[in-house]
């Protein structure tokens, strides 16, 4: 089977740029892939695009300030799992022998406050479950009630992230924050405070993929995609949509089905992991998805957390680049904001963030209706 190398990334800075459309965002990206890779636009064969926020055809409005070469180009929309969604889509592309070289774009301009996606019915919204904080909340207070996770520990998953993100000029919030901060910040929706979320914003993230027989063309240091695994719900699992709800489970939950399937594929397991970059748009989540991603035995994410097995210099660090609690959730761009953190992690081009020799990284976005992408990547 054909390999497929990363070869090209490219960022736009996580924030608010109230100067800027979401076309200024996602072109920036790309031409820093496109430098990256060392590569023109006119070698690209084909673009897959996730975006959530921005309308109809605006793939094909960014790469058009690009250039208009007559490409396939591909909107992706799958919640916070567009962009994971988007590459999995360009391996396949490459892997199928469709195309030798394929870009794979993610970006957004998010409308400020709480996000209420359209996936929630009617009864849900007047019901006040529609926006995020409410369904982050009940998996939080479930864990806490059947694992005795603590106040405490989830306001330290976002002191180790927001601590992390000082050393990231692509995050939004480059701060520390204190214990005593994050306890003190109003209550959004019970356990969680309002310094235990993640700000929805705006950014671009990109990716060149080709053959691994076309990267070694390019470059010294391909950055191969080991495993990409894209999972829905199915009956039984540990919430009735997959993620939100928190009812009995009698299959496994969607992160961990995924995962697994990423790790099957890749021939590796959590035991092989260098760095994790995972979705924590919530404190909760992050401890959640220690469990869920097989990083420790359930019920033992909070102890991963208290150990400093998470922290850079832990056992299995755990988003170095800030997690989205620092860097903010552009939704069609945090998946490949993830997987920039986790090149530059591979070729050891991370600065003060760095985790000295990395050489697997793994990638965890999960979205509305329990959409879930898991990349591996290897150098």
């Amino acid at each position: 089977m054909t390999q497929v190398a990363i070869v090209g990334v490219g960022i736009h800075p996580f924030g608010r740029f109230a100067g800027k459309t979401y076309v200024d965002i996602g072109k920036e990206a790309v031409y820093q892939a496109l430098a990256d890779a060392g590569i023109p636009w006119k070698q690209v064969e084909a673009a897959f695009c996730g975006t959530v926020y921005t309308g109809s055809t605006s793939g094909l409005r960014v790469l058009a300030q690009v250039g208009l070469t007559g490409i396939p180009i591909v909107d992706v929309e799958n919640a916070c799992a567009s962009g994971g969604s988007a590459l999995r889509l360009g391996y396949q592309a490459i892997v199928s022998g469709l195309h030798d070289v394929v870009l794979v774009l993610g970006f957004e301009k998010m409308p400020s406050g709480f996000i209420v996606s359209p996936r929630f019915e009617p009864w849900e919204r007047q019901i006040g479950f529609a926006a995020n904080p409410v369904s982050f909340g009940l998996r939080a207070r479930r864990h806490m009630h059947e694992h005795g996770t603590t106040d405490l520990q989830l306001a330290q998953v976002s002191v180790k992230n927001h601590r992390n993100g000082v050393n990231n000029p692509n995050a939004m919030y480059r701060r520390e924050l204190s214990i005593e901060e994050i306890m003190n910040s109003v209550m959004v929706c019970d356990p969680l405070r309002l310094l235990m979320l993640c700000a929805p914003n705006e950014g671009a993230a990109a990716v060149i993929l080709t053959s691994l027989n076309t990267a070694r063309k390019l470059t010294s240091k391909p950055i191969i995609v080991a495993g990409t695994s894209l999972k829905s719900p199915a009956y039984g699992a540990d919430r009735i949509d997959g993620q939100s709800y928190p009812v009995k489970s009698t299959a496994l939950p969607i992160t961990t089905a995924a995962s697994q399937d990423a790790y099957r594929m890749a021939g590796l397991g959590p035991q092989d992991l260098s760095l994790v970059e995972l979705q924590d748009t919530d404190s909760g989540s992050e401890i959640i998805a220690y469990e869920e991603l097989g990083l420790c035995p359930v019920g033992e994410g909070g102890r991963l957390l208290d150990e400093g097995a998470t922290e850079p210099t832990g056992r299995i660090p755990v988003n170095v680049s800030g997690g989205l609690l620092s860097k903010g959730e552009p939704v069609g761009a945090s998946a490949l904001g993830q997987v920039h953190e986790l090149v530059l992690q591979l070729r050891g081009q991370a600065g003060a963030r760095q985790v000295p020799g990395a050489k697997v990284g793994l990638s965890h976005v999960i979205g509305a209706g329990g959409n879930c992408a898991v990349t591996l990547l290897k150098r």
